[in-house]
């Protein structure tokens, strides 16, 4: 330290200034996630009686440089010394608290939450209280905004006398002229109730909480809807309906949808926290409107619950309740303009079916699921199909296709190709629902006929398809089943459906692998180079290019090459054009 006293280029705060003076953010940033190096270099006392000064000066750089500051700040307690001091920190950490940008608060009111619990309660009184009642006083809106948070930590650690000081500042916060305060203020509440004995919950906290859910602004009103959730955990079963289910009925009525929709969407929280009693009574009828709530949004988020919703009911009521009070308002959605409704409830309906049963699931449920799957929109088929494993363990996989297996087929053979087309993408999600044995026996044939559809789209979509059932199911399955029905169509009058056996070549190969398409399926493609057709010959050689790399280079050389460059002397000009370029491809030219 002699050096450094003798020369003040080697002091640290002279160091970290020139740092913070360059001009590059980036090494001021830097500057500052060293400073407890210099704070280690300074030692405890001249930390506290230079470096926090000095750091307080600093507090009008860029926000990048600040919240990096606010972030060190939160761990500097050891090195202004311990506990004991850790209310130097609070002077630089307030002005941090109450800077223009959020991301800069945020984390300066996270680091004075760190360092309020190194405080002791009388240090809390005698520096952090002061601070939280200075900000709950400022001009600045930011200042207030910080001072929300503040609360929770610091109340449990005071006198009585002081708890009541908190609690008035903390009204004033929640009366505040300023919305974004107010917003500050609800989203705080609930933790602030944990921290509080129960009688100041029920007659500080829960008026507070009134106050707020009757805002005249809904960005309040729907933060009350968590807030709720936090205050009936910890009231007493007797106290909720008189205390918290009437604001909760207000909210689930509310003239604002995006309330309404906070509702919907934290209902299920809401009902874990009052508990069965009051959801029989309360919030089955609450739930039934959210589900035909006039905003389409409000009855997606509710759609969204509904199996959840269903699944934590009591025993006691569940079956009786679902099926008299939930599904009737359910089924109506399968009707719903919205198709974002119609899916959300495609996504979870068929989540009933381990509640209600085998008998019940085949009357109540069993009409829903053949009704959405010949929805119009694809997303909404999607997810039923995607849920089929459910309906499946409940039924049996036998009782569920002799319904399933007639509406395939009529949508399979509908005369809209883009309904067959939204089916045939379907099915391997299908027959990974249902199995090898029940896919050979109901669906492989099905699976075949769209290879020769009138309808391009169709028959590249199942071409593309035998690749993902191949996968499934594994490349015996293939051979056995699969290629044998391919090759036959290179025999096939109608030039198309030549064609489609190399388009399902080319996939078949890549999960095939090289035994099986040079012992199976090259033999064809070379058969197929001389086709009178010069559309099925210039698509043999694209072939012969997209399989030569699962082929063996002898295979290539003695097999592929020959009938390559015959092709390159084709009278067509597109036949002689692929064909050099699968020779160029191959290495083979």
């Amino acid at each position: 330290m002699a050096a450094a006293d003798g020369d003040d280029s080697l002091n640290p705060i002279s160091i970290l200034i020139d740092e913070l003076q360059n001009e590059d953010i980036q090494l001021r940033v830097d500057s500052i996630r060293k400073l407890p190096i210099f704070a280690l270099a300074l030692g405890v006392e001249k930390t506290r009686s230079e470096l926090l000064p000095f750091i307080i000066d600093i507090v009008y750089d860029e926000d990048e440089v600040l919240l990096a500051l606010a972030e060190e700040l939160g761990t500097f307690t050891p090195l202004v010394g311990g506990p004991e001091y850790a209310h130097c920190l609070l002077p630089p950490l307030e002005l941090l608290a109450m800077v223009d940008e959020a991301i800069v608060r945020d984390k300066a009111v996270e680091s004075l939450r760190v360092i309020s619990h190194e405080h002791s309660p009388s240090h809390l009184e005698d520096h952090f209280v002061p601070l939280v009642k200075r900000m709950v006083d400022g001009e600045l809106v930011t200042s207030r905004i910080s001072a929300c948070s503040l609360f929770s930590v610091c109340y449990p650690g005071v006198s009585i006398a002081v708890k009541a000081e908190l609690l008035q500042c903390f009204w004033d916060l929640c009366s505040d002229d300023d919305l974004l305060v107010r917003c500050a203020a609800a989203s705080n509440l609930g933790d602030f109730a944990k921290v509080l004995e129960m009688d100041d919950i029920k007659s500080e906290i829960v008026p507070m909480f009134s106050n707020l859910a009757s805002d005249e602004q809904d960005s309040v009103r729907l933060l009350m809807v968590e807030v709720c959730v936090n205050i009936a955990q910890v009231l007493p079963q007797e106290a909720l309906e008189a205390l918290v289910m009437i604001t909760l009925h207000q909210a689930a009525q509310d003239t604002s949808w995006r309330v309404r929709y906070t509702v919907a969407s934290k209902f299920t929280e809401l009902q874990t926290a009052v508990g069965p009693e009051v959801t029989k009574t309360d919030l089955v009828p609450a739930f039934q409107n959210l589900i035909k709530d006039c905003e389409p949004e409000v009855r997606v988020a509710a759609s969204l619950k509904l199996k959840e919703f269903c699944e934590n009911l009591s025993a006691d009521y569940r079956e009786k309740v679902i099926l008299t009070e939930i599904l009737p308002c359910s089924k109506e959605l399968i009707s719903d303009t919205n198709q974002h409704v119609r899916s959300a409830l495609a996504s979870v309906i068929m989540g009933l079916s381990p509640i209600l049963g085998k008998d019940k699931t085949m009357e109540h449920l069993m009409p829903c699921f053949l009704a959405l799957l010949k929805d119009e929109c694809p997303d909404v088929r999607l997810r039923i199909i995607s849920n089929l494993d459910c309906m499946k363990e409940v039924i049996g996989i036998q009782q569920l296709s002799q319904f399933l297996l007639p509406t395939i087929m009529e949508l399979a053979e509908d005369a809209k190709w883009r309904v067959r087309l939204a089916i045939v993408e379907y099915m391997p999600l299908l027959a990974g629902q249902f199995g090898l044995e029940f896919f050979d026996a109901q669906l492989h044939s099905l699976c075949m006929s769209w290879l020769v559809d009138h309808v391009y789209a169709i028959r590249e979509a199942a071409t593309n398809n035998l690749k993902k059932l191949v996968e499934q199911f594994g490349k015996e399955w293939a051979l056995a089943t699969i290629i044998p029905r391919v090759l036959t169509l290179s025999k096939e009058p109608n030039y198309l459906h030549r064609m489609t056996t190399l388009f399902c070549i080319n996939v078949l190969s890549k999960v095939c692998g090289q035994g099986i398409t040079t012992k199976h399926m090259l033999p064809t493609v070379l058969y197929m180079a001389d086709d009178p057709i010069a559309n099925v010959r210039f698509n043999a050689a694209k072939s012969l290019q997209e399989i030569g790399s699962v082929l063996d280079n002898s295979t290539l050389q003695n097999e592929v090459k020959p009938i390559l460059e015959r092709l390159t002397q084709d009278q067509d000009m597109d036949v002689k054009y692929f064909a050099q370029e699968a020779l160029t491809d191959l290495s083979l030219a």
